[in-house]
Parts: structure tokens; sequence; C-alpha cells
């Protein structure tokens, strides 16, 4: 798995991971887990990532899409 971005914003996340459905990459986001543990303030960052051979085609769709900020 590749990590493209980290973010604390749900929404961004959100909208994130439709975009690269549509685009027919499988995302998954780790660390949504914590969200129990941090009582949902939004303190730790969401880890966006794709499978490895997805990655440059999820990397194009987000900057085509003017998504780059939190890119690793």
């Amino acid at each position: 798995m590749r990590v493209l971005l980290a973010t604390t914003d749900p929404v961004r996340l959100s909208f994130l991971v439709a975009l690269l459905r549509d685009a027919g990459c499988n995302p998954v986001v780790f660390d949504a887990a914590i969200s129990a543990i941090e009582g949902g303030i939004g303190a730790f960052p969401r880890r966006l990532a794709v499978p490895e051979e997805e990655a440059a085609q999820a990397m194009r769709v987000l900057r085509e899409a003017g998504e780059t900020e939190g890119m690793a």
C-alpha cells in the first residue's frame, strides 16, 4: 500500500475516497478507528492509501483535482 496523504478533515477525506473510486482505484483509509480514542475531536490525521500498483494513477487523479495539499 502507498500512503498518498494524511488529513484531519473527514469531509475532504470522504471526497477524495469518492474521487479515487470513481477513477477506478481502491483507496483505503488508515487510522479511521482512532476517533474512538480521541473522542472525535479530529486531532489525529487519517491516512489515505491505495495499492502500490494504483499509486501513479491515484496521484495523477489527485493532482488533476487540485488536491495536492498534504500529499506524500
